[in-house]
């Protein structure tokens, strides 16, 4: 028999599928859940304490009931399928039919209860990452807690103590099930929504997947050669667009669970750090930046005013992490003469094309792709290719976008002017060797034997 008291016990209170089914499914929080891959609106608090809501990159926020004071919320492990972008889906593990999972938003304060339900073929856990709670609510499997058997539900219960930008994720089987998606980000808003108070704040986190060309589920072992660096696991031209009102105060917060660090840069502008999943970066500790480092396992939170018009790009600065689906043993071609060879290949191998002889662009080619996989850069922009993918995304900054509206408002229209053109004057004549340098280098009828005296430093009689 099922009491309070033994309800209650223990690092996570088990909620058995006998002890569901006599008092109801409405004992439990209803599990929304989500299909698309499409930014939503901003969840605003139906009740609870008042909050500035963020706004998940091609995401959501998770709902939730008030029961006795206590904010309740219902998340489900279970396999999802993603699409990363048109074209390729992948057999995922995630939370409520996404992967990552909903963005989870509460306030300093807040007594936080949260049901998990395991649908999965192994037990779980979730870890709160970064949140300060009772030892027994940290979800280490095997260390805090069991694990939550297949089938079965838990229960999270604790207070949010600190404002800050937070995740969470399983530690359980943490190289299979972080490695097939399992993740979601996590927002505790201060007390005083006009503290740090911005116009648009946007969350998503960095992931990474092996999958091979043709094939839906990722390689759980692969701890180097990714081949697919994602946003929200979502990638460019699949990540959905920052939009934001010129001069709004922006904050962007990125968390990092791949398995390498990623400088992200944003163009255009410059901004300062100002949290980690530490807290509120101190205002005298700030300094501007236009890149900034995010480890593995490191929450950062940027902010900027949006001061100048355009299409601006946000990206990793790693070039092979802006690129989809990655050959890791593709050879370097340039300077290769290719001569006669692509017609004789091509008599043997039909689709055999002529790659890198005079630099790596790829965007105007079109070459026969497995199914479910993507070229490396299919991104198109208003003057072409532009030759991007993986972690890569555009700050899109408009006089006239309304206050809350996030819709993507196409390609900017750049004053007249303003968009870099081609020369066509005369062009200066090349310099040859004769004249280079003029008279600080050395003429060709200097002297050929010339001495030169060469003296030891002393003073460091221990270097040799």
């Amino acid at each position: 028999m099922v009491t309070r008291r033994n309800f209650f016990t223990g690092a996570a209170a088990m909620v058995g599928t006998g002890f569901v089914s006599r008092v109801g499914a409405a004992s439990l929080p209803e599990a929304a859940t989500m299909n698309g891959a499409v930014t939503q609106a901003p969840l605003s608090p139906p009740n609870g304490q008042p909050y500035n809501p963020v706004v998940t990159l091609n995401g959501w926020s998770l709902p939730w009931r008030m029961n006795n004071g206590v904010k309740e919320f219902h998340l489900v492990a279970e396999p999802v399928v993603r699409e990363l972008a048109p074209g390729m889906k992948a057999n995922l593990w995630g939370y409520n039919g996404q992967s990552p999972g909903p963005t989870i938003e509460v306030v300093e304060g807040d007594r936080v209860r949260i049901f998990v339900t395991n649908k999965l073929p192994e037990h779980t856990s979730v870890h709160w990452h970064g949140q300060r709670l009772p030892n027994g609510m940290d979800g280490v499997t095997g260390l805090t807690q069991p694990g939550i058997p297949p089938g079965k539900t838990f229960v999270y219960d604790f207070v949010a103590r600190r404002p800050g930008t937070f995740m969470y994720h399983p530690h359980a089987d943490e190289m299979v099930q972080m490695a097939m998606g399992m993740m979601g980000f996590w927002v505790t808003h201060p007390k005083n929504p006009d503290f740090m108070k911005v116009d648009r704040d946007f969350v998503f986190l960095l992931n990474n997947y092996d999958i091979e060309p043709g094939s839906y589920t990722p390689k759980t072992a692969t701890m180097l050669d990714f081949n697919l660096w994602t946003i929200n696991s979502r990638v460019f031209p699949g990540v959905d667009p920052l939009v934001v009102r010129q001069n709004d105060r922006v904050r962007i917060r990125v968390g990092n669970l791949t398995m390498t660090n990623h400088p992200i840069h944003l163009h255009g502008h410059e901004f300062e750090v100002t949290g980690t999943d530490g807290g509120w970066t101190r205002p005298e500790s700030r300094w501007p930046e236009v890149t900034t480092d995010v480890a593995v396992g490191q929450m950062r939170a940027i902010e900027f005013d949006a001061t100048d018009p355009g299409d601006w790009a946000f990206h990793c600065h790693k070039s092979h992490h802006t690129m989809n689906a990655m050959g890791h043993t593709v050879p370097t071609m340039i300077g290769v003469d290719h001569r006669g060879v692509a017609e004789k290949i091509n008599k043997l191998v039909p689709d055999y094309m002529v790659m890198g002889e005079r630099g790596g662009s790829m965007g105007d080619m079109e070459m026969p792709l497995p199914d479910n996989t993507l070229p490396m850069m299919t991104g198109q922009g208003p003057f072409g290719g532009v030759e991007m993918g993986g972690m890569f995304t555009v700050l899109k900054v408009r006089k006239n976008q309304k206050p809350g509206d996030y819709k993507d408002p196409g390609w900017y229209k750049h004053p007249p002017g303003t968009v870099a053109y081609e020369w066509k004057g005369a062009l200066p004549q090349a310099t040859r060797k004769h004249s280079a340098g003029g008279q600080a280098m050395p003429s060709s009828q200097a002297p050929k034997n010339i001495e030169m005296t060469v003296r030891k430093p002393g003073g460091h009689g221990s270097h040799n």
